[in-house]
């Protein structure tokens, strides 16, 4: 990972200067005020000072064996090289890799994620994506990672982007800069879990737009916290390339297995 830490949020045991100590001291104060609460159980991590139980780590299981070679789903099939979705139809972006498929624990730890103001979540899952990702991240080589912007109305009721939490937290151990203001949402959609996939598209084909006239990158990597069927992503990398990207990829916590 390049930083010496676990994705649990733990470290490594290492003689340190002043200003680490001053750190580690900081870090363990606010621990005792605000206690990091587990991703998993949702209690107090355990032991305090986890970013998640040293039981409930083993409840996470991120996607191993054959991929979709487009996004990245899990396939049953071993001879397969896309999935139902990427057969059938065309992505605007070029490749994505996600953590986990999407069940019913990463459904709790994300839904409190997003609506239960649970950042520590976003914080630990950029952790825990740079750790598994960023060997393909740096084959990539994108330039700059984008979250998947929120509607400024749901910005002022949220408090807070999830995605820009763990795109700031994977930037910052692969030193990659990420770039909040340039895409922007300009349709306050429906959530697209309300909707089913032609609905989805439609719903978002033109929610994204770009500030800028012209990119000042080529490649670029999203970032969002859960993969369906790509409409998302889709849209806003259409933005991006009709402002003048090359190639875009993408990168979610979690994606969906049974979506066709």
């Amino acid at each position: 990972m390049g930083n010496g830490k676990k994705p649990d949020g733990t470290k490594p045991l290492y003689h340190s200067g002043s200003a680490d100590k001053g750190k580690l001291l900081a870090s363990f104060v606010l621990d005792l005020v605000y206690p990091r609460r587990c991703p998993v159980c949702h209690d107090i991590a355990v032991p305090r000072g986890r970013a998640i139980c040293r039981e409930c780590l083993d409840k996470l299981v991120p996607i191993h064996g054959p991929r979709c070679f487009k996004c990245s789903k899990p396939l049953s099939d071993r001879e397969a090289e896309f999935c139902y979705d990427c057969a059938s139809k065309k992505h605007s972006y070029d490749r994505g890799i996600s953590i986990f498929p999407y069940g019913s624990v990463l459904s709790q730890s994300l839904y409190q994620l997003k609506y239960h103001q649970r950042q520590e979540y976003g914080r630990f899952y950029g952790r825990y994506a740079a750790a598994c990702a960023g060997e393909q991240i740096r084959l990539w080589g994108p330039e700059v990672l984008i979250p998947v912007p929120l509607h400024p109305k749901r910005m002022e009721k949220r408090g807070y982007n999830q995605a820009e939490i763990i795109a700031g937290e994977i930037g910052r151990i692969l030193q990659l800069p990420v770039d909040t203001k340039t895409v922007v949402r300009r349709v306050n959609t429906k959530p697209q879990k309300e909707l089913n996939d032609k609905e989805r598209r439609s719903n978002l084909r033109s929610a994204f737009a770009v500030r800028q006239a012209k990119l000042p990158w080529k490649k670029i990597l999203i970032i969002d916290d859960i993969y369906t069927t790509g409409s998302t992503v889709d849209g806003v990398s259409l933005a991006l390339k009709a402002a003048g990207a090359e190639q875009v990829y993408f990168l979610t916590i979690a994606i969906g297995t049974g979506f066709c």
